[in-house]
């Protein structure tokens, strides 16, 4: 019989491996049960009760209808298609300023780039609530309260995303770039050509957490946003729960709406996000 060995080709005891299972089935219990439980709810028929005890995992009788349902309370297409809009925009901003800038903290040689990664550093200590007031009055002079773009200005480039490319282009050869400097090669030839396809793997990472972050985000679009049809759908949803009734089935056919498209962006880009950790490793 083969022995189980871990990566440095120590045997695994047997204990030991049962305990790492039940680890890791706990963790998946507590990130995932109450995902597949919100999505059984949205499943259950209106006859079912959702708080028997013990309670029923399983849908007796699932049905489509409390999506339907979603559909006919709220305008939930249009709230998702503002969110899509702004999450777009997000990670547009976010892969190309967030590149731009990583390159020249990491690769460009100037007075001040000690003192400008510091400040990238620093910002990220600063709690986004401490700042939302400044934020919305500038919105507010610029003239852009009550529309998507002034939704996505405050957060258009992440100075996390920044920091996160600039230890990505870090970990490059430079003898690459030298190579292609001797060749003539000028600093946006060497970003574009050499640079940047190195690190598609943190793109991608960067480009999930823009999208994540636009899309999850309830906080400023409740502030910036005044005009139900500027809504984007974290905000939307919110009307599901109702002052005199409140129908959990359509709260969570609801959530299952939102989260789906999240689910989707992860499935197409996790071979280039676990890529991308390595690639955006800290350097010391």
């Amino acid at each position: 019989m083969s022995r189980l060995t871990d990566e440095n080709g120590r045997r695994v005891p047997g204990w030991e491996l049962a305990l790492r299972y039940a680890v890791l089935l706990a963790v998946l219990a507590l990130t995932v049960g109450p995902f597949l439980w919100q999505l059984s709810t949205s499943l259950k028929g209106p006859h079912e009760d959702i708080f028997s005890s013990p309670p029923k995992f399983l849908p007796g009788s699932p049905t489509l209808h409390n999506y339907e349902r979603v559909a006919e309370t709220i305008p939930v297409w249009d709230y998702a298609f503002n969110s899509l809009k702004v999450a777009t925009a997000n990670v547009v901003t976010n892969c190309v300023g967030a590149s731009l800038a990583g390159y020249a903290l990491a690769r460009l040689r100037y007075r001040g780039r000690r003192a400008a990664t510091l400040v990238f550093v620093l910002a990220m200590l600063v709690p986004t609530e401490s700042i939302i007031i400044a934020q919305f009055t500038t919105m507010r002079d610029l003239g852009l309260n009550n529309t998507l773009v002034g939704v996505v200005l405050p957060a258009c480039v992440a100075s996390m995303n920044v920091l996160l490319m600039r230890n990505a282009f870090l970990n490059l050869p430079y003898e690459v770039e030298e190579a292609a400097y001797v060749d003539g090669a000028n600093a946006w030839q060497r970003f574009l050509r050499i640079a940047l396809p190195s690190v598609k793997g943190t793109l991608a990472v960067v480009a999930i957490f823009a999208f994540m972050g636009a899309w999850d985000d309830f906080l400023w679009p409740l502030i910036v946003l005044s005009d139900p049809g500027n809504f984007t759908l974290t905000i939307g949803l919110n009307y599901l729960h109702g002052t005199f009734a409140n129908d959990e089935r359509l709260v969570a056919a609801g959530t299952i709406i939102a989260v789906a498209p999240l689910i989707a962006l992860f499935a197409c880009l996790q071979r280039y996000f676990f890529r991308g950790v390595g690639e955006g490793a800290v350097k010391g």
